[in-house]
C-alpha cells in the first residue's frame, strides 16, 4: 500500500495553466477547478521565449499581473485544488518573469498565484 503524504494546495490561474492542453502537459491530468477572482491586481502581457513553454501553451505572449491602486481592480480566473508535486510542475513551468505568492481571493480562499517577479 501507498502511504501518501502530499497535501494539497490552491492555485489560482488567471492565464494558461487554465488550458487543458497545458495542464496535461505539465500535470498529466485536466484539473477541475472553481471560478473565482484577485482583487487589487492588473494584468498586462509578457514576451515568451522559454521552447517548453511555447511547445505546451501555444503563446508567444501569456498575461502577468501586479498590484495596482486602481478602484475595483480584479482579475478573473479559476482556482484548483493541486498537489504539492503539481505546484512543483508548475513552478517549473512559470519563466523567471513570474514569482509565486499567496494571496486571499474574492471568495476568502488563500492561494498561490504566479505575480510579476
Amino acid at each position: 500500500m501507498e502511504r501518501s503524504t502530499e497535501h494539497s494546495v490552491l492555485l489560482f490561474s488567471y492565464g494558461t495553466l487554465q488550458d487543458k492542453t497545458v495542464q496535461l502537459a505539465n500535470f498529466g491530468r485536466e484539473l477541475a477547478g472553481r471560478h473565482d477572482a484577485m482583487l487589487g491586481y492588473a494584468q498586462s502581457w509578457v514576451e515568451i521565449s522559454d521552447p517548453q513553454v511555447l511547445a505546451s501553451s501555444g503563446k508567444t505572449h501569456h498575461p502577468i499581473v501586479q498590484p495596482t491602486t486602481e478602484a475595483g481592480a480584479r482579475i478573473e480566473g479559476m482556482v484548483f485544488q493541486i498537489s504539492e508535486q503539481e505546484l512543483a510542475a508548475a513552478d517549473a513551468y512559470e519563466v523567471a518573469d513570474y514569482k509565486r505568492m499567496a494571496v486571499t481571493l474574492a471568495s476568502g480562499l488563500t492561494a498561490w498565484v504566479y505575480v510579476q517577479a
